[in-house]
């Protein structure tokens, strides 16, 4: 057999044995996943809050309790968190944000949400009036686009 023939087959081996050892750590990774959010949903509270500010923030710089700081694993210490400051009662606190409900929560308004510790999980209620977020300019040009086709 030539060298280039035994070389191709080592490396279709090694890469083989990566996507095998990929795919077991995915399902470990899933299924702790689903533990860990059957909890979050088992814990969850409905809580009326007023949102003061939102803004993507690393750990260190946020000001999370030190007990929360520590029990955030290594490699989400150096990503930025979706952190909303908001006034919870007398109380004004910091929380951590779902990426979906940070993009959604308005500011300056008063909302029923549901929260797991200090992670907010999903808006139940928002009151008043909801500003429509505005378009970005792929979003006008494909609104235009569509308009013109229309006519």
């Amino acid at each position: 057999m030539p060298v280039w023939v035994r070389v191709i087959i080592i490396v279709l081996a090694v890469i083989i044995g990566i996507l095998i050892a990929l795919i077991i750590i995915g399902r470990k990774m899933q299924k702790k996943q689903q533990a860990s959010q059957a909890d979050i949903e088992a814990a969850s509270q409905i809580i009326s809050m007023l949102v003061i500010d939102k803004k993507k923030m690393k750990v260190k710089d946020a000001t999370l309790p030190k007990v929360v700081a520590e029990q955030i694993p290594k490699y989400m210490r150096f990503a930025k968190l979706p952190l909303v400051k908001a006034k919870v009662g007398p109380k004004v606190m910091t929380l951590i944000a779902d990426v979906k409900v940070f993009d959604a929560l308005p500011l300056k308004t008063e909302v029923k949400v549901a929260v797991s510790g200090i992670y907010i999980t999903e808006i139940k209620y928002i009151r008043g009036k909801v500003e429509p977020k505005p378009l970005t300019k792929k979003e006008q040009r494909a609104k235009a686009k569509a308009a013109k086709k229309s006519k």
